[in-house]
């Protein structure tokens, strides 16, 4: 396929830079504890200091793979296909997650929100970042809001955030990993005090597996 071939099937989202691709246990937010296949894409530009998967942030490190090829993937594995970044929402969405869903897979997305909303989605795990705060197609979809606590002002960050979901999400606290054993205690205060919020923990960090 030729370079500008690849590059129109990028914009439409029939190829996507796909990263990394592992069945595994969902290890956040909501759902942790149940199997899923993780999809992740290439591309983010919102630049957390933080972020444990940075060598996911330049697209072009990863190579645009057909469509087809990832869900026959997917299909093998799993009822529940996890689609992560980088940033996701960076591409179009539609492609990927129809033919997932015609595939009979249950489709779930975890995203910073940066960008508009695009694909069909069975759960949207909204996880919003100071530096590009999320677009309102995203804040109305959330089914979950997960914060990442990094120091006590990321509580106020919290509430922010709270505030501008829909009123169905459900809303998690989650301490950052290097400062889990600082931020943890304060999280389960802050909960206990605002039973309204919950504490998601990484697990799959505990538990050693992707």
């Amino acid at each position: 396929m030729l370079a500008k071939e690849i590059q129109s099937a990028v914009e439409k989202g029939t190829m996507l830079p796909l990263m990394e691709e592992f069945y595994t246990i969902q290890g956040e937010g909501f759902h942790t504890g149940t199997a899923a296949y993780f999809i992740r894409i290439g591309g983010c530009d919102v630049g957390c200091h933080w972020c444990d998967v940075k060598e996911s942030w330049n697209a072009e490190l990863h190579p645009p793979t057909a469509i087809d090829k990832i869900v026959a993937n997917a299909k093998k594995y799993a009822d529940t296909v996890v689609v992560t970044g980088g940033e996701p929402l960076m591409w179009d969405m539609n492609p990927l997650t129809e033919q997932l869903k015609e595939s009979d897979l249950k489709v779930h997305i975890e995203t910073s929100g940066a960008y508009q909303l695009s694909g069909h989605w069975d759960w949207i795990c909204l996880s919003p970042k100071k530096n590009k705060l999320p677009t309102a197609t995203v804040y109305a979809k959330a089914d979950e809001l997960k914060v990442i606590i990094y120091n006590k002002h990321d509580f106020i960050f919290a509430e922010e955030q709270a505030a501008l979901v829909n009123d169905q999400a459900i809303l998690f606290l989650q301490p950052e990993w290097s400062k889990r054993d600082e931020m943890t205690p304060l999280i389960v205060d802050y909960v206990m005090q605002n039973p309204k919020w919950r504490v998601s923990l990484q697990t799959h960090k505990y538990l050693n597996i992707p």
